[in-house]
């Protein structure tokens, strides 16, 4: 809908350009926008203003092709009557940003918010790709509550390498145990690590980038078919141009981000997250994107919405393809066709295309069943995650599409026993422990040996860090035992196949019971009764508690410690606390700044 077939409507920018009550602000708030060449009229139209929120830069690969695809998202702005104004968000790169990414989330947020809230702007088109990007924008779309769109950048193409498919990040992983058994040297570990990076996009893994651009979809937040399309296929930029024609219309119809995201959409969401075998990352995130938005999702919703449902894509690390095949497969609306026959979707919720869920899915079922299974015959069943508490942490997860058949075998087929096992621990403090002592002969690191990683926490790191995958010593690796049971209070990769237990709130640095864990205790795992145990009294915990806590890294710098004095823990979506209560903060004007 564009301005020729809308009723007119006075937009919140003409609050700074076209205030007849306040013409010296209005002077004030024209005068500069002069320097560059914009006229006047153009912001006096009364055509809504339409942000362009830029997460591209050199130093976020997976987020540059957005400096492109900006151009085309003008196109469509302006040739369905709005004005585009593009502007610079926090960088957030997940594979080079030290301590880690997750905490530029919350600054990403908070950034965001305040561009939104205290410029001109009337509607938003929202540049995602990189894991963190995604949520980072959403929970301030849903702060502010103008008009938002979601534009995917898209995954890269296929990688290749001696004629095989690698993912990216998953040929890390793999790489990193075929160097520790001998099969490869470090050169040839660095080949297949670029190899599986071959063009502009974020992961081609159903890692967290791609997991989370589904999730928007799902969410009902972009036009249907955006979040698989390649970053370099010309669809990605014809759907670049069709959003920037459709925000438009959106800011005329006044459809905000508060009408989109209803419990119903994140209850999807959490479907859609299993039937792709989604990354554990999207538990804090889409629980940080509703509590933002207003919604509860407790604990239980996964196990309730999100645990029995069948894996039905067939990529990488749960599966074997990648994303250029997803995206020719139907991407994720056919995912979301195959939950819809089944009756597994609220699929009568409005969506930013202006139509319900269930119109956006008419006719979209796959033609690929080696790509996109069918429901009734999955790759698995009951495949998504796992939630588990103890007396170690109230709330954990496992991602059970990844179990392998080893993995299975080896710990979770006893008889009389099945889907339980119990293994003695080595408690690590922290990844660089961990990488110093992993070899040591002296901890006696067997096949029933649990590694244990605590400090990794939000407080604890800070900002949770990916490193609970952790991958077995190299002298059992060359045995074949490439996976042990692993368990921490941070986070993994979407790119990882470790079914780890992980997410573990509250952390260590939280008064978390993990920083009473020692080496040599034996912990147990049923999976029948979502339980994980240490296998000691509460008197002996209670004992350990008089004990020095491990010591967790100092701040490095003032947002660290704004970081940590501010989040929450894991299980509530690790959000800015303090954060929460503002909600449609855009709905009212701020003060003139003169």
């Amino acid at each position: 809908m564009t301005q020729q077939n809308s009723k007119p409507k006075r937009f919140r920018s003409q609050d700074w350009f076209d205030n007849e009550e306040r013409i010296d602000m209005t002077a004030l708030y024209l005068e500069r926008f002069m320097n560059y060449g914009i006229t006047p009229e153009e912001l006096r139209s009364g055509k809504p203003i339409i942000g362009i929120a830029q997460s591209g830069s050199d130093i976020s690969p997976c987020n540059r092709i957005h400096l492109d695809l900006a151009k085309r998202v003008r196109d469509g702005i302006r040739d369905a009557g709005g004005i585009p104004m593009e502007f610079p968000l926090h960088p957030i790169f997940e594979n080079c940003r030290r301590p880690t990414a997750a905490l530029d989330r919350n600054l990403a947020y908070l950034g965001l918010v305040e561009i939104l809230h205290g410029y001109p702007i009337d509607a938003v088109v929202l540049t995602t790709g990189c894991d963190k990007t995604t949520p980072a924008q959403l929970m301030a779309a849903a702060t502010v509550d103008i008009p938002a769109i979601v534009l995917s950048g898209g995954p890269m193409l296929d990688g290749w390498f001696e004629g095989e498919l690698v993912g990216s990040g998953a040929a890390i992983w793999k790489g990193r145990r075929r160097l520790a058994a001998g099969e490869i040297d470090e050169q040839k570990f660095i080949d297949i690590a670029t190899a599986s990076a071959p063009s502009a996009g974020h992961c081609n893994t159903m890692g967290t980038a791609s997991t989370m651009n589904a999730v928007a979809e799902a969410l009902g937040m972009s036009l249907t078919g955006c979040s698989a399309i390649p970053a370099p296929y010309r669809e990605r930029g014809q759907m670049a141009y069709e959003t920037g024609r459709r925000i438009v219309g959106m800011a005329f119809e006044d459809l905000r981000p508060s009408q989109v995201l209803t419990r119903d959409a994140f209850i999807d969401a959490i479907v859609v997250n299993a039937a792709i075998g989604g990354s554990t990352n999207a538990q804090p995130h889409i629980v940080a994107m509703a509590r933002h938005a207003g919604v509860e999702i407790a604990p239980e919703d996964w196990m309730e919405y999100g645990y029995d449902v069948p894996l039905l894509l067939n990529m990488q690390p749960a599966g074997k393809y990648l994303g250029e095949r997803f995206h020719r497969a139907g991407g994720v609306p056919a995912i979301m066709w195959e939950l819809e026959q089944k009756g597994m979707l609220r699929s009568q919720r409005p969506t930013v295309t202006g139509k319900t869920m269930a119109e956006n899915l008419v006719g979209r079922e796959s033609h690929d069943r080696e790509m996109i299974w069918p429901f009734d015959a999955p790759l698995k069943d009951k495949a998504g995650f796992m939630v588990l508490k103890g007396n170690l942490f109230d709330f954990a997860i496992m991602k059970t599409s990844v179990i392998s058949d080893a993995f299975r075998a080896r710990y979770l087929s006893e008889p009389g026993s099945e889907n339980a096992f119990e293994c003695k621990v080595v408690v690590f403090d922290g990844s660089d422990d961990y990488h110093h002592r992993i070899n040591d002969p002296a901890l006696n690191i067997d096949e029933r040996t649990m590694l244990v990683i605590r400090g990794s926490g939000p407080v604890g790191w800070p900002g949770s860090a990916e490193v609970v995958n952790m991958q077995p010593p190299d002298a059992l690796i060359k045995k074949g035992i490439t996976a042990l049971p692993t368990l921490g209070d941070g986070r993994q990769s979407g790119t990882s196949d470790s079914p780890s237990i992980l997410n573990a709130s509250p952390e260590s640095a939280a008064g978390g019971n993990l920083a009473l864990l020692r080496t040599g205790d034996v912990v147990r795992v049923d999976l029948n009764t979502g339980r994980c145990d240490v296998k000691i009294s509460d008197a002996e915990l209670e004992a350990r508690r008089k004990d020095a806590p491990p010591a967790i890294p100092p701040n490095q710098t003032p947002w660290q410690q704004i970081y940590r004095a501010t989040v929450g823990q894991l299980h509530t979506g690790a959000c800015m606390e303090l954060a929460l209560p503002y909600r449609g903060v855009g709905h009212d004007m701020p003060r003139h700044n003169h």
